[in-house]
């Protein structure tokens, strides 16, 4: 790892004047659980670290519209604890359980999960060509390794997938970023943080220089309270997803789909909002078939590569199963 420099913001304003200055050698530090790791790797090189796991962005907070203000630097275990995030937005903190061990979850935040960069070997190893660590230099993916790699909304500079279990959960359940930067403060909706790669995969997400997320609002969505996360992988244990899906359903009195929210994750560069699969949904009986019909409208545009076609009925059958699971827990509850 290459010496840096280090230094802990005092406030929000100050860490944002530093990065704003020192650009492009420093970058903010929360966690540390994915840039510290890319440090050793030699894939990121910051001068400077601007630590911001300090500042008052630690709470979960209930808002007067029945919604929840999460904290930026709110641990990932912390998060996944709450008793009102397990209650009223369960494939949240299933997704935080999935997404790594105890000890990984104590230190990451909120704030640094949505912008882990991607694990694609390709991106991680310096003695390799890749369009997102040095943009022009090509993907060998699509013609290498990529098994678990994207179908959907990749391109021809990237294919790489997003990593994040929690991002998939935020994004089914619309959640909105709370960024403060130079030029003031915003709100980015979810689905809207993340890019897909177009020309320029080096930009994971629409963030400017010097911009600091400082908290995830989760509006009041009385379905999520039936909704689940579930996670392919291929060991038990601590791994990314093959493919994840975050789902949440509705039904009317007769057994009709009123709303539903899903969100894939390991097939894009970006959280998966399923939102063709959505809108087939809706008025349809909550059935295997409707549901199947669902995926096929969602999974249709899907450009799998030479490896990884196994993703399309992967992503189809755990769709199914997931909705239908969530209709018969419904019905039983009727």
């Amino acid at each position: 790892m290459k010496p840096f420099e280090y230094e802990r913001a005092a406030d929000a304003a100050g860490a944002i004047a530093t990065l704003t200055r020192e650009a492009p050698r420093a970058m903010y530090l929360g966690g540390g659980t994915n840039l510290v790791d890319l440090m050793k790797l030699g894939v990121a090189a910051p001068e400077l670290l601007i630590d911001v796991s300090h500042l008052p962005h630690d709470r979960i907070e209930p808002l007067a519209d029945g919604g929840l203000r999460i904290g930026a630097a709110v641990s990932n275990s912390a998060l996944a604890a709450d008793r009102t995030v397990r209650a009223r937005y369960p494939m949240l903190a299933q997704a935080l359980l999935a997404g790594a061990s105890g000890q990984l979850r104590n230190l990451a935040t909120v704030g640094g999960n949505l912008l882990q960069r991607t694990r694609c070997s390709y991106f991680t190893d310096v003695s390799k060509p890749c369009n997102k660590r040095e943009p022009g230099s090509g993907c060998p993916a699509r013609d290498g390794d990529h098994r678990n790699l994207a179908i959907l909304g990749h391109s021809e500079a990237c294919v790489a997938t997003h990593p994040s279990d929690m991002a998939v959960a935020l994004v089914a359940i619309g959640s909105l970023v709370h960024v403060e930067g130079p030029g003031g403060a915003r709100t980015i909706p979810l689905p809207g943080l993340h890019r897909l790669p177009g020309a320029a995969p080096q930009r994971d997400t629409v963030l400017e220089p010097g911009d600091l997320i400082t908290a995830v609002e989760l509006p009041p969505l009385p379905l999520a309270a039936r909704s689940r996360y579930r996670k392919v992988r291929d060991r038990a244990s601590y791994a990314f997803a093959v493919t994840s899906i975050a789902a949440a359903l509705e039904l009317d009195d007769d057994g009709t789909v009123r709303d539903s929210r899903i969100a894939f994750g390991g097939l894009s560069h970006v959280p998966w909002r399923a939102l063709a699969a959505e809108e087939e949904l809706r008025g349809l009986p909550a059935t295997e078939a409707s549901f199947a019909r669902a995926a096929d409208a969602e999974l249709a545009h899907a450009q799998p590569l030479r490896d990884n076609g196994f993703k399309v009925p992967l992503a189809r059958n755990l769709l199914v199963r997931t909705l239908a699971e969530l209709a018969a827990e419904q019905g039983a509850r009727a």
